[in-house]
């Protein structure tokens, strides 16, 4: 069995990004004991890492770089805001600084009412500086891993990547079975 369409893969990987003086920096690493698993050409990895992959069989190790312009995008400077600290008050009318601190990634609406997740850069007395920039875009991304195992998907599991809202959110959903979480009878509270 290959990587293809509507297959499920379980790979290992390290991901590199170029660091300071051109020396690669690890950033991600998944291990056998936790896996990166994804349904392929269900779009929930990036287009060029999906035809990066496919074609490749169980027990193969892999080795590709993703230019920035296929993986996260060019940095964008439009992307750094500084924002009225006022906007991150919480209800009682006071800054939150729990959730709203540098480094933390917080969700932001945009003006179509999408919702976008922004990592805090800067907190003054009066703003805050957000980066809605991906924390990758500008970088070229070096995956090097093997692919573990690769299955058919599940009618369950389509059903769950295609409508997440129907979904297990937090339960682990591997004990849904084949129904998807209409069919889970573990009491979690997370199915939808």
């Amino acid at each position: 069995m290959v990587v293809e369409n509507q297959k499920v893969v379980k790979a290992t990987y390290e991901l590199y990004i170029n660091g300071e003086g051109g020396k690669e920096e690890l950033m991600e690493k998944a291990t056998e004991e936790t896996p990166l698993v994804w349904c392929q050409g269900e779009g929930m990895m990036l287009p060029a890492f999906e035809a990066a992959m496919a074609g490749k069989a169980a027990g193969e190790s892999f080795d590709f770089v993703l230019k920035a312009a296929d993986a996260y995008g060019e940095y964008i400077q439009e992307g750094l805001m500084e924002l009225p600290k006022k906007m991150f008050f919480n209800g009682d009318g006071e800054f939150d600084s729990e959730r709203v601190y540098v480094g933390a990634i917080v969700p932001m609406n945009t003006v179509d009412g999408q919702v976008v997740k922004a990592q805090v850069c800067e907190v003054t007395d009066q703003n805050v500086t957000i980066d809605l920039n991906h924390p990758y875009a500008g970088e070229d991304l070096h995956f090097k891993g093997t692919i573990l195992e690769i299955r058919d998907v599940t009618e369950g599991e389509l059903k769950a990547i295609r409508n997440p809202r129907h979904s297990c959110g937090g339960c682990g959903g591997g004990h849904c079975g084949d129904g998807g979480c209409e069919s889970c009878d573990k009491g979690c509270g997370n199915c939808k």
